[in-house]
């Protein structure tokens, strides 16, 4: 028998939920509770997992299933699109000659300097504690999805607060007002030439505010989770023993910081 995932948001009424299930698969047979994931059993062995997904607004069903690498070959850097393979030989601090192998993306915008922002985001409630607004995608080089803060590449022409600004609305579909902008910063600087800015956002909502629809491209399949900002670090450990999944650094290292600070301030002075 195979397992049929069936999504939708929080709070989406059962009944209507039930209908739209029974149009797009009459022969399903609903074992399980329904919560923010309902899980549907039905139809014949087949893989991979199909999964049907609800949208928030429109309650349109789209089907999908889950990712699945089907090859990896090597690829010339002539055919690369967004990255490229370099050797660098350079004398180190001794005078002896050594070289290195690096990465780089090849979309860089010269404008900027800079190739993408990541946009921490709090989120303001009337009546609620602080969160955050995390992303969870796939990510083919893990073969995992990834537990992220929004981000993106800078467009040529844009700064790092524009970028931000335009990427957060794609991802997430909020509006936001920037409240800080990063030094540059390296990636990962023993692979990659790859750098870019961690430009701080801020959402303010209204009382009864529900989620807006994203303006995701073509290919991307991102996942919204709202998470209070004391429970992020406590939630990204339970994520990180996930079966395939994988908390991004950045992000990790921003609640491992504030985790840090909390339990950690009397002792160090902070």
């Amino acid at each position: 028998m195979r397992r049929l995932h069936l999504s939708c948001p929080a709070g989406f009424e059962q009944p209507r939920l039930l209908h739209i299930a029974r149009r797009h698969c009459p022969s399903f047979s609903p074992l399980l509770s329904f919560s923010t994931t309902t899980r549907i059993l039905s139809h014949h062995p087949a893989q991979p997992q199909p999964h049907l997904r609800i949208h928030p607004t429109t309650g349109r069903m789209t089907r999908t299933q889950e990712p699945v690498i089907t090859s990896v070959t090597n690829l010339p850097t002539s055919e690369a699109k967004w990255i490229t393979l370099q050797k660098i030989s350079y004398l180190d601090q001794t005078g002896k000659e050594r070289t290195w192998e690096v990465a780089s993306r090849k979309t860089r915008a010269k404008s900027a300097g800079v190739d993408a922002v990541a946009m921490g985001n709090i989120l303001l409630h009337p009546s609620r504690p602080a969160s955050t607004l995390l992303v969870i995608q796939y990510r083919p080089p893990l073969d995992a999805y990834t537990v992220e803060w929004p981000a993106g590449l800078i467009d040529e022409g844009e700064t790092a607060e524009q970028a931000a600004v335009r990427e957060f609305k794609e991802e997430t579909g909020y509006e936001c007002e920037v409240v800080s902008v990063s030094p540059v910063q390296a990636a990962d600087p023993g692979l990659s030439s790859a750098n870019m800015k961690m430009v701080m956002v801020e959402v303010r909502l209204g009382e009864e505010e529900e989620l807006p629809e994203q303006r995701l491209e073509d290919g991307e399949h991102i996942q919204r989770v709202v998470v209070p900002l004391a429970e992020l670090y406590d939630r990204l450990v339970d994520y990180s023993q996930k079966e395939r999944t994988v908390v991004a650094a950045k992000l990790f290292h921003f609640a491992a910081g504030m985790h840090f600070a909390a339990t950690q301030a009397a002792k160090y002075g902070l």
